[in-house]
């Protein structure tokens, strides 16, 4: 084993080197004094990061300047936190604190993007051989997804999740010939959740394969064993380390509590108990049927303990932000009707995604025994993935974490057509191999034919108003405002995060549904009448209102009241009490004057 993966080293060298490239290339040409924690989650990431070292509390998830003056509870977990701190603890000797975090920013991606590369070789070489690794590694560099989650300045934990996923997928298959290895997908898929339950599809995927493992093969009892007792007591040894004593029986369907540990319990004590039952020269049909009650009665007992999850994990958010904010985000629309917003993203994706769901069954179909099963499993994670993603978006992003065999597996069954009979249709095949899983390539292609598409398509593409929009978010835009006494700021709220990042004052509120008063309040405070947006900068002891007009926001709500905050300002109306501050740049301050 160690032998072929030192042979591995060199196609990771330079596949990793490669996609470095091609990043530091991109982050070039768009300019390396633009937007750097691109995303509001990025930002708010490092804003969490420099809290934890200046000595905030491991257990204590609280934003202090966010929902000023009150401060607004967080949802994220200190696994992730703590890698990206030791970086920058790191760097400091050598930058400085503030240029540590930069450093962070590009060094954590890409230790990420290696393990990344490394493991998509690994689950390859598991189920196509050694002709499969560089084709997987290669082209699950090269997808659009990859470039999105382990990009210069992505430091939120899709990444992480996305290689715990392939962690849970290879022990999986490793666990089919070594039951051994089926601890580790518990406990992969037990942390994955306990970052961020996006994973939940992975869970799922994970669990019906173990339970599917017990059906049809009972003498792998002893993986399902080991499978059901690793996440269960690794969902709850999470738990542990997530939140204090006084939490734990808090229930909370948004991020990990007992109601997920009640859940991962129920399944390790069933699956546990399955492999347990003496029904190994019984029919199939018969562990199907133990599975499904034991199923059903996990199930029942997490409704009837925890029914307000029925809901979903925002049950939580108030209906009106549901509707008017909530059902506005991307990444929470179906893949499909997202389409036509970011056709780029969703077409690169969703083809590479869709030929390996085909290229898992077929080989599946072709082989038998253990080979087989391996290729289901492959099948099964994906499948779940995959029909996440038809629901919400943001559910795609976890299929680059097992495409590398039917990356593998396609290349190498053309090559071999192709060296069989040099014709015109085995070149297509060879070609089309690498091709098809080529997601950058894809959406290139996307983003030209849009470009020369009629406008009234209604196709997505990058707008002047998008690229205003990344100038409200770069720091150079809040060095006035960085220079500032700390002061309690009303902002839109993708602003929000990057006050929060590039400044020491404290914001109402930024993209976090825990925080819902201050959601409603900076809503109403932009939408609503004027003389109740003064009453909310009243209550919390407001004193400086920043807006960028290239933000969305800014443009309100269909309902906005005729003499709201975003339809005055439009008209350069605003009352006499906001006093705007001139400086330089794209932000508006406006200092809020007594009446």
């Amino acid at each position: 084993m160690l032998d072929r993966q030192k042979h591995d080293l060199l196609p990771l060298a330079f596949v990793f080197l490669a996609a470095l490239a091609f990043i530091a290339v991109r982050a070039g040409y768009h300019g390396f004094d633009q937007v750097f924690f691109a995303d509001n989650d990025d930002a708010m990431r490092m804003v969490v990061v420099r809290d934890f070292l200046s000595g905030q509390n491991w257990f204590d998830h609280a934003q202090y300047r966010m929902n000023t003056p009150f401060g607004a509870a967080m949802h994220w977990s200190r696994l992730v936190d703590l890698p990206i701190a030791i970086v920058e603890l790191l760097a400091r000797p050598l930058v400085g604190a503030a240029q540590a975090e930069i450093v962070a920013g590009y060094v954590w991606p890409s230790i990420l993007l290696a393990i990344f590369i490394w493991l998509s070789g690994r689950l390859a070489r598991l189920l196509v051989g050694a002709e499969g690794v560089l084709p997987g590694m290669l082209l699950s560099a090269f997808s659009i997804i990859t470039f999105s989650e382990f990009n210069f300045g992505r430091v939120d934990h899709h990444s992480v999740q996305i290689i715990l996923t392939q962690v849970a997928a290879i022990a999986t298959l490793t666990a089919l010939r070594r039951p051994g290895a089926a601890i580790g997908a518990g406990l992969a898929v037990a942390t994955s959740l306990a970052i961020g339950i996006e994973t939940l599809p992975v869970v799922i995927a994970a669990v019906a394969i173990y339970g599917l493992i017990y059906v049809t093969s009972p003498v792998q009892a002893r993986a399902v064993r080991n499978f059901g007792l690793s996440f269960g007591l690794g969902t709850l040894l999470h738990l542990g380390v997530a939140l204090p004593p006084s939490l734990w029986f808090v229930p909370a369907c948004d991020a990990i509590s007992i109601v997920y540990v009640t859940a991962a319990l129920a399944v390790g004590l069933g699956l546990s108990g399955l492999s347990l039952l003496p029904l190994g020269i019984r029919p199939w049909s018969w562990r199907l049927g133990a599975a499904v009650i034991a199923g059903s009665a996990a199930l029942a007992l997490v409704l009837v303990l925890f029914p307000q999850c029925l809901a979903g994990p925002y049950a939580s958010v108030d209906p009106w932000l549901v509707q008017h904010w909530l059902a506005g985000v991307g990444e929470a629309k179906p893949l499909l009707a997202v389409l036509s917003e970011q056709p780029s993203y969703v077409v690169a994706a969703a083809i590479p995604t869709t030929l390996a769901l085909l290229v898992y069954a077929y080989a599946a179909w072709r082989t038998r025994g253990v080979e087989r099963g391996g290729w289901l499993v492959m099948l099964a994670f994906l499948a779940c993935i995959a029909a996440v993603a038809l629901l919400q978006v943001r559910g795609i992003r976890l299929s680059v974490a097992v495409l590398s065999p039917a990356c593998g597996y396609l290349a190498i069954a053309a090559r071999a057509r192709y060296l069989r009979r040099t014709t015109a249709l085995s070149v297509i095949g060879l070609i089309g191999s690498w091709l098809g899983f080529a997601g950058l390539l894809w959406a290139v292609l996307v983003q030209q034919v849009v470009l020369h598409l009629p406008a009234q398509t209604g196709a997505r593409v990058v707008t002047s108003a998008e690229v205003d929009r990344d100038a409200c978010l770069a720091p150079g835009a809040y060095v006035d405002l960085r220079g500032m006494p700390p002061e309690r700021i009303m902002t839109p709220i993708d602003l929000g995060a990057y006050v929060l990042l590039y400044t020491d004052h404290a914001v109402v509120a930024a993209p976090y549904h825990r925080n819902n008063q201050g959601l409603l309040d900076t809503f109403h405070f932009f939408n609503g009448p004027i003389g109740e947006a003064r009453a909310i900068l009243d209550a919390r002891g407001i004193s400086l209102v920043v807006t960028c007009d290239a933000l969305p926001e800014m443009n309100g709500l269909p309902d906005a009241a005729p003499d709201a905050f975003v339809n005055l300002a439009r008209a350069n109306a605003l009352p006499p009490w906001l006093s705007e501050v001139k400086h330089d740049g794209p932000l508006r301050i406006y200092a809020v004057l007594p009446q």
